[in-house]
């Protein structure tokens, strides 16, 4: 059977790093055994979760003026979701997080004296990968990320796997792919110390190489 992957895209740019990423995380794939649909976080009509707690009687989202009753049919229907995004202070893009948000419609939450039960609708077997880009030289900034998506998976199943690839210290569109000449020049220019071009480089393609293998490890 083919694997059905839904890929979420949050950066607003054109040509981002993460969008890159994801290109090459599909590229381990056989594309004659795949079905991908990419979606623009950006470009699709997703309102805010509105906290009505609807969901815990209906077991779905009661919203029914934006496109979430047929994405999260998608979404329940796919065995791999993955979320490409830059870091925009500690977290994903705005509009992905709001997509994100309405992952809540999936699982019933009871309040109890000591905290919360969180009970999904239907259990979940599926691989969720991360795929993340930011400015920061240090994957810390992306921590928020994993902890709510190491909850998430959690809540949902225990056969749930989550996959991260971080890559570090990419400023400008498209930096992930350029030359060490290159990233030379443009460290100079946004006052990085330049002798981390070669490192960076080298990180950089390995980056894209970790993300097709991942690709590879998930056929």
């Amino acid at each position: 059977m083919k694997k059905k992957i839904i890929a979420f895209t949050g950066s607003p740019r054109k040509n981002a790093n993460s969008s890159i990423m994801l290109d090459n995380f599909l590229l381990g794939f056989d594309k004659n055994n795949i079905s991908v649909e990419i979606i623009d976080a950006n470009n699709i009509n997703i309102i805010s979760c509105g906290g009505c707690l609807h969901c815990n009687l209906i077991k779905q989202c009661s919203k029914s003026n934006d496109e979430w009753i047929t994405l999260s049919n998608k979404i329940l229907d796919a065995d791999i979701l993955v979320f490409a995004s830059p870091v925009y202070f500690h977290h994903v893009t705005a509009p992905l997080k709001a997509i994100i948000d309405r992952f809540r419609s999936f699982v019933t939450v009871q309040i109890t004296e000591t905290g919360l039960i969180h009970t999904p609708h239907q259990k979940w077997k599926k691989d969720f990968v991360l795929l993340h880009s930011m400015g920061s030289p240090d994957t810390v900034e992306a921590k928020p990320i994993v902890d709510l998506f190491e909850f998430i998976t959690s809540i949902l199943g225990k056969q749930n796997k989550l996959h991260v690839i971080n890559a570090t210290r990419l400023a400008v569109g498209k930096q992930i792919l350029k030359s060490e000449q290159v990233l030379e020049f443009l460290y100079e220019k946004l006052n990085i110390p330049t002798h981390l071009a070669k490192e960076d480089f080298k990180r950089n393609q390995q980056i894209l190489k970790d993300c097709i293998e991942l690709g590879e490890a998930l056929r």
